[in-house]
């Protein structure tokens, strides 16, 4: 977390100069300190999430693939006046138990056009789709797989 601190610190600034440097490493750890002091931030937790690195990256491959095969599925019901939607809401339970992970996965199903997260509640999930057929399948998709193995080893 220290090296993103400050190279957020470079970006901001946007030239490296030798006082920017050093001000930046000063600053990064400070933050660094300060987050693990009052915040709870964990070292460990840095460790475990470059071990689970290669799932997170094949989360977002899953998910920028899903997005594309959904705007291609909406780019046909836009072009394609005869067909008529038929939205449909749709609740199902929550297939992952932890909260971040719930939310991860209401982000990433309201990413993907046709689709919509109205709410998580309860562990209960309910979601808006453009057409009945975006529906089929969405309490066992690819991303609540994928989930559901980041929670298990994080």
């Amino acid at each position: 977390m220290g090296v993103l601190f400050f190279l957020f610190w470079i970006i901001l600034n946007g030239r490296v100069t030798t006082e920017i440097v050093i001000f930046g490493i000063v600053i990064s750890l400070f933050l660094y300190v300060f987050s693990w002091i009052f915040i709870g931030y964990k070292p460990q937790h840095e460790l475990l999430f470059f071990r689970n690195l290669p799932l997170v990256i094949a989360y977002l491959f899953v998910l920028i693939k899903e997005v594309v095969v959904a705007t291609v599925v909406m780019a046909g019901f836009v072009f394609n006046m005869r067909d008529i939607p038929e939205p449909v809401i749709v609740h199902f339970p929550a297939p992952v138990k932890s909260s971040f992970f719930q939310v991860v996965l209401a982000n990433s199903i309201s990413l993907t056009p046709g689709t919509i997260t109205v709410r998580v509640r309860d562990g209960e999930f309910q979601v808006h789709c453009y057409d009945k057929s975006m529906a089929k399948g969405i309490d066992d998709s690819v991303f609540v797989h994928l989930l559901k193995r980041m929670e298990e080893s994080f």
